[in-house]
């Protein structure tokens, strides 16, 4: 399996914050979860403290600006097997699912499956 990342491996640590802070909504072709996505798991590889609780906080933003209507935001999934990622099983499957409503137009769904990824991080 060969899944493309989105945030290179040589980024500063600030960087990669700074990409969940901003420019995860300015990532062109590819959904901007996704690209918080790597972020995170980047963050999380390095053992950087405070990465869950930036990665929710750029999904939250996120999932505000595609719950208002005439969202600008790209739907289209480039990276369907980037939930495979992580090695925390439930997190995989919650992240395919929430991309899935994301997919889908339901924020609704999306905003639960959000607080699920938010408990989930917590607990590691």
């Amino acid at each position: 399996m060969t899944v493309v990342t989105l945030v290179d491996e040589s980024m500063s640590s600030r960087d990669l914050i700074r990409t969940l802070r901003v420019s995860a909504s300015r990532c062109g072709e590819y959904m901007p979860e996704s690209v918080a996505w790597h972020a995170y798991l980047e963050l999380e590889r390095r053992g950087h403290d405070g990465a869950g609780e930036l990665f929710v906080a750029s999904l939250r933003s996120l999932h505000a600006r595609r719950s208002m209507s005439g969202s600008d935001l790209s739907t289209d999934d480039k990276l369907i097997e980037e939930h495979r990622l992580t090695n925390d099983q439930l997190l995989s499957e919650l992240w395919k699912a929430y991309k899935k409503c994301i997919r889908s137009n339901r924020t609704g769904p999306a905003g639960q499956l959000l607080k699920e990824i938010e408990d989930r991080l917590a607990m590691n």
